[in-house]
């Protein structure tokens, strides 16, 4: 059975795209070069190998004289810089239309009709604020009203925090859907609603990122996933692809709490030892047997940890445990396997601001019988799902 794997390192970009000012975004970003940097180098062997070094200049990461897999850079065609037209464009759908942006809070109409839909009572800051630091200044007062903490970034998102030791997340998770309704119905044009559950621990409000839920808009075309799926193939979701792409084109799906669990999970399923029927669509038959295969996982660590919070240290580690897994997961590959290995916009956290960034990304293929090559730039992270469907169907 012909299997395609696609590891999507979350907003490892390469280097600022031509037109980044229109998205706020200095010429100086470039995500991968500037953590090698900062660190005096990384240690990314595996990934070196296949042909990283040989893109561009990456302190600590070597050029291979005989690299083992396809290499090169890939320019996006979508008006975005954020998750969802990424991974959506690199699953063979173009966005032509930016999603809105509220750098001044949401209008009054759609405060007011989410407060009267979830009878929440009312909502904190309206504004757009790194989730981190508003949940420390508001949290007082979230204890105090319990009316969600609601925020927006230089993203199209519409984030809703809560201790969920005082307002359960179940709560949570249906204050996002009804979000999610009324940005749809109101014709807002949202890519993003995200469920941003936390705790106090030790006196610090702290997120628990294995509830966090991302509740996209419905993809508005068809996707290679949805071709697979149609076509009799399975499509494993790893991570937030699940809520990417609203589960359109997916028959299993599991989130995950970390890059490592994410990590790990990929490795299971390439070795079939991923318990499939534990996370199976109800929608997908009992006695299902694919005829090809997607395992599309989402490393979300370096953008939601590291890059938005301008840690570049943190970054690099998370990198270097990434390559420790790409190791691994070329020695689990058989004959059939096609490994991608890429990124979905840019997070810069050594330049100003704490937003995603308008950059190329890193693009690279790996299977046992594979001719090394050099691909250069080429325009559209679609180009992965052509190479996909070449590979499975």
């Amino acid at each position: 059975m012909k299997r395609a794997i696609v590891v999507v390192i979350d907003s490892m970009g390469i280097g600022a795209m031509p037109d980044c000012a229109e998205f706020n975004d200095i010429p100086e970003c470039n995500t991968l070069a500037n953590i090698c940097k900062y660190n005096k180098g990384l240690n990314l062997p595996n990934m070196a190998k296949l042909g990283l070094g040989n893109i561009q200049d990456f302190e600590g990461v070597p050029k291979e004289t005989n690299p083992i897999g396809q290499y090169g850079t890939l320019q996006e065609k979508s008006k975005g810089k954020d998750t969802t037209t990424g991974h959506w464009e690199i699953a063979d759908l173009v966005s032509e239309k930016p999603f809105a942006t509220f750098p001044n809070g949401f209008p009054e109409k759609l405060v007011n009709d989410f407060i009267n839909e979830t009878k929440c009572g009312g909502i904190l800051a309206n504004c757009p604020a790194s989730g981190t630091a508003i949940i420390e200044k508001l949290n007082d007062e979230h204890h105090q009203t319990k009316f969600p903490i609601v925020y927006t970034s230089a993203d199209s998102v519409f984030q809703i925090a809560v201790d969920t030791d005082m307002i359960p997340l179940e709560t949570l998770y249906e204050w996002c859907r009804i979000a999610r309704k009324l940005l749809d119905d109101g014709g807002y044009h949202v890519s993003r609603v995200i469920a941003r559950p936390y705790k106090v621990i030790d006196g610090k409000p702290t997120r628990i990122g294995k509830d966090r839920r991302d509740y996209s808009v419905e993809p508005t075309g068809e996707t290679v996933l949805d071709r697979i799926k149609q076509s009799g193939g399975e499509v494993i979701a790893i991570g937030k692809i699940e809520d990417i792409f609203s589960k359109a084109g997916i028959t299993h799906a599991i989130h995950t709490g970390s890059n490592k669990e994410g990590l790990e999970l990929t490795l299971k399923a390439i070795k079939n030892e991923l318990d499939l029927n534990s996370i199976k669509y109800e929608s997908t038959p009992k006695d299902f047997v694919p005829n090809k295969s997607l395992i599309f996982t989402n490393l979300v660590d370096t953008d939601m940890l590291y890059g938005h919070r301008n840690d570049p240290v943190g970054y690099g580690r998370a990198v270097e445990e990434v390559d420790e897994y790409v190791g691994k997961i070329i020695d689990a590959m058989n004959d059939d396997d096609l490994l991608v290995i890429t990124a979905d916009h840019g997070c810069d956290p050594t330049v100003p601001g704490t937003d995603h960034t308008r950059e190329y990304v890193p693009v690279l293929y790996y299977s046992k019988n594979i001719e090394p090559k050099d691909l250069g730039l080429t325009l559209g992270f679609d180009n992965i799902s052509k190479e996909i469907e070449k590979w499975i169907f």
